[in-house]
């Protein structure tokens, strides 16, 4: 039996408009603002507290002005495609400038930079603009970062000072990807487990010691996915020619599905849900949910329907939701049905929270969805930043917070509700 961990995560909601008329011969704009309260959820690892894109977070705006919520502070960080953590009042990220990875944390309040701390790395901007690709992970007192020439670093949170950093590539001489290594670390009790080697690689998170690891072959571009199974804490790896799970506490190979992509790039998280995975790869690859039973993995079924070329689906009541390459849908995740398609956000992503979803179009337009498998409805949308946006949103305390290829971090308040009568 396989079951996703669950802990707190991050999306944005809707925008209704109501409009109404007064009894007077005048136009008139009615614009107020309602205090209401936000559920303190933080956002700390990538794909967040359940590492399924999906936060518990509630009383969040759904309702902003014309020109968008409000913009609270903005930063540059440099070209790459890491998202934020949230943890504790600190924003966490990283960026490429000037040959140098900079880890950043900022002031989640003012946007002000508490600490950042530089190193060493190439652009590396093959066929697309380069820079960093893994998000921070928080845990506790510490944060931990993988590079894309596969360096592990662990930083104390307030302060940014190192505690450990490992050339975990070097030391075990695994074939780096094409793309370089971008899934990012995942915390399991005394663990970091990153997507580095032939299944994964194990570190002891106090002391960088290799606690497990699993061969010299090239690796995935996912992120661990934790679930249980048997009563044993597994993690479900996509990684470059197939999707595996592998205990954590020791690394053995649970199952194993074939799963060849063009490139190699299999990016996207598995999905788990009891005994089921869902799997999706771009290149017109498609999408197939597999059926775990007596460990042994069969396919329940395959299509075309959702090719995820790098940003992961959701799952909300039986449905997913994501990106068909430059499409976002809803498809039926038992039958691998599509829903609806809607064509006017490109290559984008999303996550969801209180039956929304929250998704960031490839040209920067934020937009909530309700989450029916119905039809595609918009609730909400707005301008929020230029440039490729390949990069998820991240929800977390009543803000929003987008970022660009190139490192412009928005964040944006959805913590009182506003709106606009016409």
């Amino acid at each position: 039996m396989l079951k996703q961990d669950h802990f707190p995560r991050s999306a944005v909601g809707p925008l209704p408009r109501n409009c109404g008329t007064l009894p007077v011969i005048v136009f008139a704009v009615l614009v107020w603002t309602v205090p209401f309260r936000v559920s303190a959820l933080d956002w700390y690892r990538w794909r967040g507290p359940d590492a399924n894109g999906i936060s518990k977070e509630t009383g969040w705006s759904i309702a902003w002005p014309i020109e968008g919520p409000k913009q609270l502070w903005k930063a540059n960080v440099g070209t790459g495609f890491s998202s934020v953590s949230v943890s504790k009042g600190r924003v966490y990220t990283v960026g490429n400038k000037e040959k140098q990875d900079t880890v950043y944390c900022f002031d989640a309040n003012t946007g002000a930079v508490l600490w950042k701390h530089p190193y060493a790395a190439p652009l590396d901007s093959k066929y697309y603009e380069g820079g960093p690709s893994a998000t921070p992970t928080v845990d506790g007192d510490r944060v931990y970062t993988l590079s894309k020439r596969g360096q592990v670093f662990c930083f104390d949170a307030s302060t940014g000072k190192v505690a450990w950093s490992k050339d975990l590539a070097k030391e075990l001489g695994v074939k780096t990807p094409t793309w370089g290594f971008a899934g990012s670390p995942l915390v399991e009790g005394n663990l970091v487990i990153v997507n580095l080697g032939g299944a994964g690689t194990a570190l002891d998170k106090a002391t960088a010691k290799v606690m497990w690891t699993s061969g010299k072959e090239e690796a995935g571009y996912s992120t661990p996915v934790p679930f249980n199974s048997g009563g044993e804490r597994c993690a479900a790896l996509f990684l470059a020619e197939s999707v595996a799970a592998v205990r954590i506490k020791d690394g053995r190979e649970i199952w194993r599905q074939t799963w060849k992509t063009s490139h190699d790039v299999n990016a996207a998280d598995p999905i788990t849900d009891d005994n089921n995975v869902f799997i999706s790869s771009g290149y017109n690859r498609g999408a197939a949910l597999l059926k775990i039973n007596a460990g042994r993995p069969t396919v329940a079924w395959e299509n075309k329907n959702m090719r995820n070329h790098f940003n992961s689906c959701v799952l909300l009541d039986g449905q997913l939701y994501g990106f068909d390459e430059s499409e976002l849908k809803c498809v039926e995740f038992q039958t691998g049905k599509a829903k609806w398609t809607e064509r006017s956000l490109g290559k984008g992503s999303l996550m969801a929270a209180d039956g929304k979803l929250i998704v960031l179009g490839e040209k920067g337009e934020l937009v909530v969805v309700e989450a029916t498998a119905v039809s595609f409805k918009p609730l909400s949308r707005a301008q929020v930043l230029g440039g490729l946006c390949w990069s998820p949103p991240v929800l977390s305390n009543g803000r929003i917070y987008c970022r660009n290829a190139k490192g412009d971090l928005v964040c944006l308040d959805v913590s009182a509700k506003q709106t606009s009568l016409r």
